[in-house]
């Protein structure tokens, strides 16, 4: 690749911001690919000085990178490119499946699963009396070698689902396998702050922001069959959605 002063021009004259016409830059090299996953920056001082700028100046444009999740800064290694951020529709499919389909390697650490008595919550989910028995199932799913998602469902118990299987494939393709076909979700986005151990788990630090999704799954006959709470992380993954005027 050439080198970044080469790539990155300034317009002194423009009313932009000289650290957002940087950051602005990098971000087009790291999404198109010219700055590939991983690759490393040279330090502010070096750069500062190769783009005839003040070090301020391009410590704004990396912080202002890090925050968007597109660079990182690790002690002993500096300023690295990070893997390419997950983008998902928001519409009715399986994390599993998405993956497969962009080549980023889905793999599947079975955390839990077992069958056990349903609290309230998820007794009025799944439309059953609380205490009746269900699958509980609590996931970590990977994109390549990065943790991306702690995934916790709660299913009928009559499924048919075992660890084995959703170590190997996603859960709405086995749920298609056992004949059971996913129609219509409810669900519910947010954020908010990793536990301690959610942050452990998928290797960010503790307090960091996580994007959530709950979620109700119907089958063809309008019977609730799924009922899951999952979390992301907010640097490596986002929703997208589109929308229309009335």
């Amino acid at each position: 690749m050439e080198p970044l002063e080469r790539l990155i021009t300034i317009d002194r004259s423009s009313p932009v911001p000289l650290y957002f016409q940087v950051a602005q830059r990098l971000q087009h090299l790291i999404e198109s690919g010219e700055l590939a996953p991983g690759a490393r920056l040279d330090n502010e001082i070096a750069l500062a000085d190769q783009l005839g700028l003040s070090r301020p100046t391009v410590r704004q444009a990396m912080q202002h990178l890090v925050d968007k999740g597109l660079l990182a800064r690790k002690r002993g290694v500096g300023t690295q490119v990070v893997t390419n951020r997950v983008r998902r529709q928001v519409e009715l499919t399986s994390l599993y499946d998405d993956l497969d389909r962009a080549g980023r390697q889905p793999r599947t650490e079975v955390l839990s699963c077992e069958v056990g008595p349903a609290a309230s919550e998820v007794a009025a989910a799944l439309a059953v009396e609380p205490g009746t028995e269900v699958l509980s199932v609590r996931r970590l799913r990977y994109a390549g070698d990065e943790p991306l998602a702690i995934m916790q469902n709660q299913l009928r118990a009559d499924t048919g689902i075992t660890a084995e299987a959703l170590a190997e494939r996603g859960l709405y393709r086995l749920l298609r396998a056992a004949g059971i076909d996913i129609r219509v979700a409810d669900q519910v986005i947010g954020a908010r702050k990793a536990t301690a151990a959610e942050a452990a788990l998928l290797h960010e630090p503790r307090g960091a922001t996580l994007l959530t999704l709950q979620r109700t799954a119907f089958d063809d006959a309008g019977r609730p069959v799924e009922y899951g709470q999952h979390v992301y992380r907010a640097a490596l993954y986002s929703f997208e959605m589109t929308v229309t005027a009335r």
